[in-house]
C-alpha cells in the first residue's frame, strides 16, 4: 500500500484544496481574513502604494492565511482528542491563535507603511 505522501503531487494539491475548503467552511476567522486582505490590497492599488510594500503585504497575507489554516487544524484535532477543558489543551489553542494573531498583526503593520509611502 502506498503511503499518503508518497502519492502523486496532483492528489496531494487536491487533499490541500479539499483544506482550505474545509477552513472556510468552518472557520469565521479564516473567511475574515480573506474578505479584508482582499479589501486591503485593493486598496494598496488605489493608492498606488510601491509595489514592493504591496508585495510585502501579500506575502504576510498568504503567510497569515497559512496560520489561520493551521490553527485552525490544531483546534479541530484537540477538541476531537479532548472535548473536555484542560488548561495545558487551551494552553496550546491560545498560542496556535497567537501565532497568526503576530502574523496578521505584521500584515496591518507593513499595510499602514504601504499606506504611509504612497500618501
Amino acid at each position: 500500500m502506498r503511503r499518503k505522501k508518497d502519492r502523486p503531487l496532483i492528489q496531494r494539491l487536491t487533499d490541500g484544496l479539499r483544506g482550505v475548503r474545509e477552513g472556510w467552511k468552518r472557520d469565521l476567522a479564516m473567511r475574515t481574513h480573506v474578505l479584508l486582505s482582499a479589501v486591503g490590497i485593493v486598496v494598496l492599488m488605489i493608492v498606488r502604494a510601491p509595489v514592493a510594500w504591496t508585495l510585502a503585504v501579500v506575502v504576510l497575507v498568504v503567510a497569515g492565511l497559512a496560520a489561520e489554516l493551521m490553527n485552525s487544524a490544531l483546534e479541530a484535532a484537540l477538541d476531537k482528542l479532548h472535548p473536555d477543558l484542560d488548561p495545558a489543551i487551551g494552553a496550546a489553542k491560545e498560542m496556535a491563535s497567537a501565532s497568526a494573531a503576530v502574523i496578521n498583526l505584521s500584515a496591518v503593520a507593513i499595510f499602514v507603511g504601504a499606506i504611509l509611502m504612497a500618501i
